[in-house]
């Protein structure tokens, strides 16, 4: 996906807990050069690489992470991003070109067949809603303590 916002927060989580990271993207969506040149300042044994080619982003996965092409503010790229970032779809495919075991997130709402099928939505090897649900236990707990009602 987009080197966006989601990219940049799970790239930083990652290095934080020593976990690797690989963004799989179109040329010209990389993660910018001072975000790279902070994580590996800061996380400097992270294994953290960037790849223009998806089924390499995912040869060695245990997670596959999509995100929409085109987020809140960038509704007029929409149709421009749909092109390039067709050949990263999360679809059969490549899940086939991912270690078995992977499993597939998305931080939803998802388009469904564009950035992922609904075929691998909806496979074993989602656990797209469970993350879904986690997020919303997660958020009350949140509002709980921010609210003074933990």
């Amino acid at each position: 996906g987009d080197g966006n916002n989601v990219a940049l927060s799970l790239a930083a989580l990652c290095g934080r807990l020593g976990i690797g990271f690989t963004l799989g993207c179109p040329k010209g969506y990389e993660l910018k050069d001072d975000f790279v040149s902070m994580l590996n300042k800061e996380c400097p044994s992270m294994k953290f690489r960037m790849t223009n080619d998806a089924a390499d982003a995912v040869k060695d996965a245990c997670t596959v992470y999509t995100d929409v092409w085109a987020s809140m503010g960038q509704e007029e790229e929409a149709a421009e991003r749909k092109r390039i970032f067709a050949p990263f779809q999360v679809n059969e495919a490549l899940m086939a070109k991912a270690p078995k075991d992977s499993i597939v997130l998305h931080c939803l709402p998802a388009h469904r067949d564009e950035e992922i099928t609904d075929g691998v939505m909806e496979s074993a090897a989602s656990k797209v809603f469970d993350e879904a649900e986690n997020r919303m236990h997660i958020n009350r707990a949140l509002f709980a303590v921010l609210s003074g009602n933990a």
